[in-house]
């Protein structure tokens, strides 16, 4: 049963919070927590000061007390009823309350920092752990052997073996079945990892639920492309520590990041963006220094209302940037540049605000100038590899940027369709390179990206420099973040600024802003592979790109997440003709994952009556984990071919 609640109603909660409420449940009450959840969620919330106020009926009132929006104790879940405190009601609160993330911990100096959001795929302001890769731009260097492992202890052990049999469980039920127990024996298990010292683990467990709960109850940001990544982590994560096999501190990860000492660093400021989760909203500054390497200054803060949120993220490119005492705004710092002593940055590229820090404002650099310049005198192809590499690090650990390309494009104009029938501009990459599709870095309407772009696609031929997100697709994409002028360009863009740049998502462009170049044969159906000539006769039967079918075993990944381990099975017109699409394509491995996958789905005992004898869904996990790793892997390799031209 899914829920349908406004998160931003009620107050976040700990994730061990929710894990000991429901634990306190009978398992009488456990079986009715989904069905009491979709009761309150009905019910209206009142907020008074610290306490979040609901009347679960004429005589009971429920209360949530969480100083700062955070329920951290689980005394502060109070109900009037005569079960208190083991009523299905404190448990059916936090299970709609959203799960409080982590804040990024304080720097060296004793400074609080802003608040950022957790690990969120192709978001900045991520804090990342000691030891993580050198921050910039550069290409991830090949790493050094492998130390010798340092084996886990037991508490650690029990810990991964706990938290990998809850995550098994979310995996066989799917999100349909993944209810609110067994999200929360997924939480207590988390937490019991993280007590343990697996740091990465516990916080991927929390993201899965996160991802779990965005999924059950239709919320607008689900993606589950990015719940698919999430379990794939977890169960990787897992199986690698219980099977004693990978670097053991890489796999642990870390309970805080750290900063080390920069001293003087002049930093050029290169463009801001705007950031918006389901609970967080702000900006992100980049900048670079003169060795080349990629810098981060956030504005990241909690929200409790989604409505509000898109026009706080735009609002924070206007507040000061929180670096000593520099009086500038993030849109102001993108154009500009500070010069600073006392400096600390993390290994992933984020400066640190302590007391000791000192700033000034600085004369900023073109992006034709150095040491802006180089980020675009890299070869595009050469830049993917770069960012497909980086995905290889764990999250936290990658280099500030390391997802971001820095290319020379020329727009062509609008294509007809893009995936999914969504509208795309069209670019050429430099003078001889793949045509891409640039896309809006963030869909939320709200925030200006998609006026912008569709702004831009009436001026084909118009040459820019730009800034985006890799798209990892068969087909060359890109989020684009910011554009300027390119060098020696005869119709700069005309800003006000005059620095001849634009954040796409903080600022709108307006038809002034451009100046109309001459006219270009506009781009034909087939200039990007994948897009549909709407000219053409509709097909229903056609296929979405003319690629192998690839999409034939993410498709059954994916649909194990969403509807369980019972949605596959051995044998069936559907799975032979999956097997034959495959086998026919030259992707006999994938083939083979799938059937691996669909027998291990169906490989259930039973008892003498008939009834399936529950198992600890372990095999099955593993072959799924096999063919979403695949499905990743190839993915990459399809990407970097599209990129080369070798698609």
């Amino acid at each position: 049963m899914s829920v349908i609640a406004r998160t931003s109603d009620w107050p976040g909660v700990r994730p061990e919070v929710v894990a000991e409420v429901v634990a306190g449940l009978s398992a009488r009450l456990q079986k009715r927590l989904d069905g009491a959840a979709a009761k309150l969620a009905e019910r209206p919330v009142a907020r008074e000061g610290d306490g979040w106020r609901v009347e679960v009926d004429e005589e009971t009132v429920l209360v949530l007390y969480a100083p700062g929006g955070t329920v951290a104790d689980q005394a502060d879940v109070r109900c009037g009823c005569l079960l208190a405190p083991a009523c299905v009601h404190r448990a059916a609160a936090v299970t709609l309350c959203p799960l409080a993330e982590p804040t990024a911990e304080e720097d060296p100096s004793g400074t609080p920092g802003t608040t950022e959001q957790p690990g969120t795929p192709g978001q900045p302001g991520t804090p990342a752990p000691a030891g993580a890769a050198p921050a910039g731009p550069a290409p991830v260097e090949p790493q050094a052997p492998v130390a010798p492992l340092t084996p886990l202890t037991t508490a650690e052990l029990d810990a991964a073996r706990h938290l990998h049999r809850a995550a098994t469980a979310v995996l066989a039920a799917g999100v349909s079945g993944a209810g609110a127990v067994a999200q929360a024996e997924l939480l207590r298990a988390g937490h019991r990892a993280r007590l343990a010292g697996l740091h990465r683990p516990a916080a991927a467990a929390v993201a899965v639920v996160t991802g779990v709960r965005a999924a059950r109850t239709g919320a607008p940001d689900h993606r589950l492309a990015d719940l698919v990544a999430g379990l794939r982590e977890l169960l990787g994560l897992t199986t690698a520590l219980t099977a004693g096999v990978g670097p053991v501190a890489e796999l642990r990860g870390t309970a805080r990041q750290a900063y080390r000492e920069e001293g003087g660093l002049r930093l050029y400021g290169l463009f801001a963006e705007p950031v918006l989760t389901a609970t967080h909203a702000g900006a992100v500054s980049w900048a670079v220094d003169a060795d080349g390497r990629l810098s981060t200054i956030a504005e990241v803060m909690p929200h409790d209302d989604a409505a509000a949120a898109a026009p706080q993220a735009v609002g924070a490119g206007n507040r000061t940037v929180r670096l000593g005492d520099a009086a500038l705004s993030h849109r102001e710092f993108s154009r500009t540049g500070l010069v600073v002593q006392g400096a600390t940055r993390s290994a992933s590229g984020r400066l640190g605000a302590g007391a000791a820090v000192r700033a000034v404002r600085a004369a900023g650099a073109a992006w034709a100038a150095e040491p802006a310049a180089r980020l675009w005198a890299e070869p595009a192809a050469a830049q993917v590899a770069r960012a497909l590499a980086a995905q290889d690090l764990p999250y936290e650990s990658r280099p500030a940027g390391s997802d971001l390309l820095f290319l020379d494009v020329t727009l062509l104009g609008p294509a007809p369709t893009g995936p999914g029938g969504a509208p795309q501009l069209l670019a050429r990459c430099a003078e001889d390179g793949p045509v891409i599709a640039l896309r809006a870095a963030h869909e939320h309407p709200d925030l200006p990206f998609r006026a912008n772009l569709a702004l831009l696609a009436t001026v084909p031929g118009l040459r820019l420099r730009v800034v985006g997100r890799l798209e990892r697709t068969d087909r060359p994409e890109l989020r684009v973040l910011a554009i300027g002028t390119p060098p020696q360009a005869p119709d700069p863009l005309a800003v006000a600024d005059g620095a001849g740049r634009v954040n796409l998502g903080l600022e709108r462009l307006q038809t002034a802003d451009l100046t109309v170049p001459i006219a270009t044969d506009p781009p034909t159906a087939d200039a990007l592979p994948g897009v549909t000539d709407r000219t053409a006769p509709e097909r229903s039967d056609a296929p979405a790109s003319y690629g192998p079918p690839v999409h034939v075993l993410g498709r059954r990944v994916e649909q194990t997440v969403t509807t369980g381990r019972h949605a596959l099975g051995p044998s069936g017109a559907t799975a032979a003709a999956d097997r034959g699409l495959l086998r026919a394509a030259g992707l006999t491995t994938a083939a083979e994952l799938l059937d691996g996958l669909r027998a291990a789905a169906a490989d259930q005992q039973r008892d003498v009556f008939g009834r399936v004898v529950a198992d600890d869904h372990d095999a099955f996990a593993a072959a799924w984990l096999a063919a979403a790793w695949y499905t990743e892997e190839l993915a990459t390799a399809l990407c970097a071919a599209a990129w080369t031209g070798e698609g």
